[in-house]
């Protein structure tokens, strides 16, 4: 590694760290009741001062001013001649995920013939073809875009899926599927061909781990059952495809007796006790971002000099914005900021 720029990386990284929004401002947070009264405790973290220029009214204001700022973050990084290419490398392949985001609310948006509201991240962001993407008529323009990005390998999966795109939402399901498993795909050469590939792998397994959790645990609430394993990724480091298999014929209640020993059992035994006690679907998301957060954490703190610093930069931003839009739109909804606290994740 050349020491120089891995030195500067680490200083400039964790220099950025030092302005996010810590523990102690969310207990002050938790404590007030307006927005102004937020703002006002966050005026010192970067995030902060950007919202107190931005000047938002409502929650949809700030909805966009959260992921134009996370945006304009990531920008920021990739102008940096210092950075190796290696962290731009992982910085370039994991910002594809708001990419994906964005190609199945387009997708959604061609379905109901409503504009599809987009996420101003990722590569599509930056070509300057957003719009047009949320503006797609059909399937053709969807996938144009995605070529004309450089994002050629999604748009081939959409071409070979044509038909299951119009068979109704299981196909569709299969379909986002398939571009997740790409996504991870790419994301795992990246980890491979990493500096500290060990470490990155098993941040990475772990990251799949939940999601097929979450995808388990909405399955089963939503009774689909066993065919949700065509929508599992692949990749993982605890959950195979036969445990996966498994897990999607029982009862919500059942699935942490068969976690027993593997590290996701509290995981499992919140999701239910969390879907027993409020029957909404959304807490399995919640529960699941703390746990994703609180377990990468505990790998990648240690990491310096590391190619993975950007990883976990591009976490804890994304943690930060997470917990805010948590926050604020209790506050706009009218929901006591106490019942929010268990679904934050805090980096310090």
């Amino acid at each position: 590694m050349p020491s120089t720029s891995y030195a500067f990386a680490t200083a400039y990284l964790k220099g950025e760290e030092a302005r996010l929004i810590t523990s102690e401002h969310v207990e002050r947070m938790l404590s007030t009741a307006n927005i102004q009264g937020v703002l006002e405790i966050i005026k010192d973290t970067d995030i902060g001062s950007y919202l107190i220029e931005v000047n938002p009214i409502s929650f949809e204001d700030i909805d966009q001013a959260l992921w134009v700022y996370l945006g304009r973050c990531l920008e920021l990084l990739e102008g940096f001649r210092m950075l190796p290419a290696e962290l731009l490398k992982i910085l370039s392949a994991y910002r594809v995920k708001y990419d994906i985001l964005n190609v199945k609310a387009a997708l959604w948006g061609v379905t109901t013939g409503r504009r599809a509201r987009m996420i101003p991240v990722g590569a599509l962001q930056s070509c300057g073809l957003l719009d047009r993407l949320a503006n797609a008529k059909n399937l053709d323009d969807i996938i144009e875009s995605l070529a004309i990005c450089n994002l050629g390998n999604y748009a081939d999966i959409l071409r070979e899926h044509q038909e299951q795109l119009n068979e109704g939402t299981r196909s569709r399901l299969q379909v986002d599927a398939r571009l997740d498993n790409e996504y991870y795909g790419n994301m795992r050469v990246v980890a491979r061909e990493s500096g500290d590939a060990p470490v990155f792998a098993k941040v990475l397994g772990i990251v799949i781990d939940l999601t097929n959790l979450q995808i388990i645990s909405r399955a089963i609430i939503e009774g689909i059952g066993p065919e949700a394993a065509n929508y599992a990724i692949g990749g993982g480091t605890m959950l195979s495809s036969a445990i996966i298999t498994e897990l999607l014929s029982l009862k919500l209640s059942d699935v942490l007796e068969k976690l027993d020993d593997i590290q996701y059992r509290d995981v499992a035994e919140e999701i239910s006790s969390g879907y027993d006690s409020t029957k909404n679907i959304a807490v399995v998301a919640e529960i699941i971002d703390g746990h994703k957060f609180r377990l990468i954490k505990e790998i990648l703190v240690p990491r310096v000099l590391s190619p993975i610093m950007m990883l976990y930069y591009l976490i804890l931003k994304e943690a930060e914005i997470r917990n805010l839009r948590l926050i604020l739109k209790a506050i706009f909804d009218g929901i006591p900021l106490g019942e929010t606290k268990d679904y934050l994740v805090l980096a310090s």
